[in-house]
């Protein structure tokens, strides 16, 4: 008989965690947009070890009379406006990533997802606004609560920054890599598992006394 313990839908109090980076073209989530996305569902297995699951990935168009800071491209290094990226409307992105994310919750019985990435309230904050821009009335996501991979980093090694919180975790990490929402996201859901996972080890979970909410 599988051990509750070991149920995703009980680590984490029946919310469902989706690891997110974004790559924009500023820091003000009200006027500079989304131009990049990647979304890396999770799922857990008999033993209750996390691991990745599902990959989706977006190239973002640009919403009219959004804002292009130079320090932020030359950082990320994407051109909004090249033709190459295939790029997508952020409505069609949200709605395919929304349905993905709907899918799995339902699958793992979990009411709300919750927004896993580093430095959360960044990531949060231009989604919820990029939300707001397409009328979407209905998402997956807690309304406030998030998980920040580098306040768990911060806690668990002493390291806040991506890179070198990946390293003291033993991940590797490609510096020339970085400011990919795709490459960013794969080492932001490794870091979490690994930060869930070690704790497990660390015999932090199940908990002595486990309770049902």
């Amino acid at each position: 008989m599988l051990n509750p313990t070991n149920l995703l839908k009980n680590r984490f109090r029946n919310f469902y965690p989706v690891v997110i980076d974004i790559e924009t073209t500023g820091f003000n989530y009200k006027i500079h947009a989304l131009i990049e996305i990647a979304v890396i569902t999770l799922k857990m297995n008999k033993h209750g070890w996390l691991k990745k699951s599902k990959t989706i990935h977006f190239h973002i168009k640009p919403f009219i009379g959004s804002k292009i800071e130079k320090k932020s491209i030359l950082c990320n290094k994407i051109d909004p406006f090249n033709p190459l990226r295939y790029a997508v409307h952020e409505d069609k992105a949200l709605k395919c990533i929304f349905d993905i994310i709907y899918y799995d919750m339902k699958y793992y019985e979990c009411k709300k997802s919750i927004i896993v990435a580093h430095n959360a309230t960044f990531d949060y904050n231009f989604l919820m606004a990029a939300i707001k821009r397409c009328n979407i009335q209905n998402h997956p996501f807690h309304p406030f609560v998030i998980f920040d991979t580098a306040s768990l980093s911060g806690l668990a090694v002493g390291q806040t920054v991506l890179s070198k919180a990946c390293k003291a975790f033993g991940i590797s990490f490609d510096n020339n890599k970085a400011h990919s929402a795709l490459y960013d996201t794969i080492q932001t859901a490794n870091l979490f598992c690994k930060l869930i996972n070690q704790w497990k080890k660390f015999g932090g979970w199940p908990p002595k006394k486990y309770y049902y909410y």
